[in-house]
């Protein structure tokens, strides 16, 4: 059983904090903050200390979500303390695996395991409204299957 989750992109400031916001509700939700641990981190380190990208947490207002975090970047700990480490697409996977220190338990998958049809989590950094939103209504799906497989 999963007590804690990371989910990972590559800046974390629109995909992952998404991803964590969401699943933190869904979780608050049940009653279970304090048996499921949950966070989110990114690749790269461009945004370190930063809060959301503006426009994800524009639209996941719209959505009744307020997204706290602040970005900060994947750490060596962090292999050893999450349980599930989800990537957003597969060069987040592949980066986390890369990353991984041999001795982890950590189990690494993408986003994709997690809604149907199966498919990554696109980046909606560089696109237009129509991108965040479609992040916002997968990354619900996945959300609420990574609690109903790996959770409950």
């Amino acid at each position: 059983m999963i007590k804690s989750i990371l989910f990972v992109c590559l800046g974390n400031i629109c995909r992952s904090p998404m991803a964590e916001t969401i699943m933190r509700e869904l979780i608050l939700e049940r009653g279970m903050a304090d048996q499921v641990m949950v966070d989110s981190a990114g690749i790269a380190n461009y945004h370190e200390g930063e809060r959301a990208d503006s426009r994800m947490r524009s639209h996941a207002a719209d959505h009744g979500y307020d997204i706290l975090h602040r970005s900060r970047p994947v750490l060596e700990e962090d292999f050893y303390k999450f349980d599930l480490i989800v990537g957003m697409d597969s060069s987040n996977v592949r980066d986390l695996e890369y990353k991984r220190p041999a001795d982890s338990e950590s189990r690494i998958e993408m986003v994709a395991k997690y809604v149907t049809p199966p498919q990554p989590c696109p980046d909606p950094y560089y696109g237009g409204a129509e991108g965040f939103e479609f992040v916002i209504t997968l990354l619900e799906e996945a959300c609420e299957n990574i609690l109903k497989h790996e959770i409950l």
